[in-house]
């Protein structure tokens, strides 16, 4: 589907012009080059059930963005939240007050492409450049119907992203990190929900993952919300002497 077509012109069109609309969404996020971005992934395991929330910006030219990232600290007061901060780099995560035992002022880097997930949960936050690339292999699209994202007409596709076939089409600064989750999760067949608005740019987007963790099924809902398109997204690396490399306590 073009730019500007509309949500109502896509369910005429079929579902082979729906699936090239989802498909397309990371080309129309790198003509876009930046966006705001909310992140919330829910966990559900043994009955328990854990959101974490996540805020801040994305640089799709580049593949580098910044998240605060709220968790629920174990065994708190109902409402006390752990903020983490997040930098997503081609090929590595950078964490800032992660892990006990790491100190203050030090962060952590973590090589993507070297966990079982591709970093899509590990980090409580999917890399929002993930997510998109995910829809590059987008497969049985149907469009649901019009929707409305923050205030914005939207059109509502559904479908299921192939992780295998991801890491195949993926640029190449995403394609380790998806090529580590394919093999990693249950299953390479990840549903999703897509919402986008007559531009072709992606408004929110709803993956569903499967894993398995110490012999239980693990299901991950993860939710990336964009918006502020254009607005500018400030990245910068910490220097190597703030990398901490000691060991790091759960």
């Amino acid at each position: 589907m073009g730019r500007g077509s509309t949500a109502a012109q896509a369910v005429a069109l079929g579902a082979r012009e729906a699936a090239g609309a989802v498909r397309g969404v990371p080309d129309a996020l790198e003509r876009a080059g930046t966006a705001r971005a909310r992140t919330f992934l829910e966990t559900a395991t043994g009955g328990t059930r854990l959101v974490i929330e996540g805020a801040g910006g994305y640089d799709f030219r580049t593949g580098r963005g910044r998240l605060r990232v709220v968790v629920p600290a174990q065994g708190a007061a109902s409402g006390e939240r752990k903020p983490i901060t997040e930098l997503f780099t081609p090929g590595a995560l950078y964490m800032k007050d992660r892990g006990a035992g790491v100190p203050a002022d030090k962060w952590v880097r973590i090589d993507t492409a070297a966990l079982g997930d591709g970093n899509l949960v590990t980090g409580g936050a999917t890399d929002p450049g993930a997510a998109v690339e995910l829809l590059r292999a987008a497969r049985d699209v149907a469009y649901v119907g019009p929707a409305e994202v923050g205030g914005v007409a939207v059109g509502h596709y559904r479908g299921t992203a192939d992780l295998g076939e991801a890491a195949k089409a993926a640029t190449p600064r995403m394609r380790g990190a998806l090529a580590a989750a394919a093999e990693g999760f249950a299953t390479d067949a990840v549903p999703f929900d897509a919402y986008l608005d007559p531009e072709g740019r992606l408004r929110k987007v709803r993956h569903r993952f499967s894993f398995v963790n110490a012999g239980r099924e693990v299901e991950v809902a993860s939710t990336t919300v964009l918006y502020g398109f254009g607005e500018p997204v400030d990245v910068r690396l910490p220097p190597r002497r703030d990398i901490y490399e000691g060991t790091i306590e759960d």
